[in-house]
């Protein structure tokens, strides 16, 4: 292996034990770009479409925010254990399952929508049914994230992990930049069309990584039962893991805020009439979406930002989107600060990658990204029970709809500490040996 570290990356990386050439590993990430697109793409139209569904299918909005709920309980629970399961399988399994039950639970819930609308079914059985067609999807879909981001891990050198990883981001943030118009264009067809035009694009992206994406040895071929059981050591509470466990759980409460409560914020700050909604709100999440994909490709790509500045100056960022849906009372002011929002989480979520996965050794990289994908959802578990249940004797979020803004002002607020001041900065700075597991036999190929 070259001492050169940009030989390694620019003819021939042997990395976890496998030769990857350059074109190889092109070819994969190319992959993964549009499995992950599919995924964006899914999540924010669900998010402009479902509101105004949900309205007229008679759900409130703790109604419509518990069917995200079971699913992210059941993505928090599943995540680690998927990431762990693809150190051992292999990351291609895992990849499929996910993209899989992705690609099934949104069919079944756009049928599932289309009877409630029809009236064929009550919505005392529709809620329920709906919400085991997101279980699907949470308690199988985890696996994909993880495996995806331990899969791009395997094959960087930490020099490149964060523009690695934020590839991923950036699929993710084209496919959420294309779901708002996906969104407005086939709702022009029909309510549910964007549901089936996305599981679609879920079903090909399955195709593509069963026949085309190389993994051609799976790691327990190479791993004796001795190193796996070391391999397994890796816990959430581990020194090195519990502080970005703990920033994760917290950028996702912030970002999920803005998600799930921006398309009611619309329609209840703007009285937005049901009929316009999902055009306005799609535009806000595109805006948002868009900004996003150009602070993981026009900075994280080009300028290879370090974890630090994208942690410090995305919580800044962010702090600026929260006053303006604060203050803002026009459609104008929300949208630029759904367009900063989508900016600062772009430079926070990579970083937050990029940190948990440079914590730890190649060995360990599906069990910490299992760990990062599944506390990333436990947002849509704290969102609708906090702000939108009655359980304090009043909804908060229609007490004061600023409310949950603020909190997630407070939140980043949080973060920006973390990143200036917490040990686990200064740990990034430290060497540490690329090729341990190559030496141990722990390969990947």
């Amino acid at each position: 292996m070259s001492a050169n570290p940009d030989q390694d990356s620019n003819e021939v990386a042997t990395i976890s034990g496998t030769l990857t050439t350059p074109a190889e590993r092109k070819r994969a990430f190319q992959i993964l770009f549009l499995c992950q697109l599919a995924g964006g793409m899914g999540q924010t139209l669900v998010y402009a479409v479902l509101p105004p569904i949900a309205r007229r299918l008679g759900m409130s909005e703790f109604e419509t925010t518990m069917i995200y709920s079971l699913s992210s309980f059941l993505w928090i629970i599943t995540s680690p254990f998927w990431g762990r399961r693809s150190d051992i399988v292999g990351r291609k399994p895992i990849m499929l399952l996910g993209l899989s039950a992705f690609a099934v639970s949104t069919t079944i819930f756009a049928f599932l929508v289309l009877v409630g609308l029809w009236g064929w079914l009550s919505l005392t059985i529709v809620f329920p049914l709906l919400m085991l067609s997101r279980a699907i999807f949470g308690g199988f879909g985890s696996g994909n994230g993880s495996a995806a981001q331990a899969y791009v891990a395997d094959r960087t050198t930490r020099g490149e992990r964060a523009a690695g990883v934020a590839s991923l981001g950036a699929a993710f943030g084209i496919g959420t930049a294309i779901g708002p118009g996906v969104a407005a264009a086939f709702a022009e067809i029909h309510l549910v069309a964007p549901f089936f035009a996305v599981a679609a694009l879920a079903y090909v992206s399955v195709g593509l990584i069963w026949f085309y994406l190389p993994e051609r040895t799976r790691p327990s071929h190479r791993v004796s039962a001795k190193q796996q059981a070391k391999r397994a050591t890796l816990k959430w509470y581990d020194k090195r893991a519990l502080p970005w466990v703990i920033a994760s759980v917290i950028i996702s409460f912030a970002q999920t805020i803005i998600m799930q409560l921006c398309a009611f914020y619309f329609i209840d700050i703007l009285k937005l009439e049901l009929d316009d909604a999902t055009q306005m709100v799609s535009v806000g999440l595109m805006a948002m979406a868009i900004s996003a994909l150009f602070a993981q490709i026009g900075l994280i790509q080009r300028f290879n930002l370090s974890v630090q500045f994208l942690l410090r100056w995305g919580s800044v960022v962010m702090i600026f989107s929260y006053a303006g849906l604060i203050i803002g009372s026009s459609y104008g002011v929300l949208v630029t600060a759904l367009t900063l929002a989508g900016f600062g989480f772009g430079m926070l979520r990579p970083g937050l990658q990029a940190g948990a996965s440079l914590s730890v050794s190649r060995r360990d990289q599906g069990a910490m990204a299992g760990f990062i994908s599944g506390t990333s959802a436990t947002g849509m578990i704290l969102t609708p029970f906090i702000f939108l249940n009655s359980f304090i004797g009043f909804n908060i979020y229609d007490r004061m709809h600023q409310a949950p803004f603020m909190v997630g002002a407070l939140l980043v607020i949080i973060i920006l500490a973390f990143a200036l001041f917490h040990p686990a900065m200064k740990d990034l700075n430290q060497s540490a040996d690329d090729y341990e597991d190559e030496e141990e036999g722990i390969g990947l190929q």
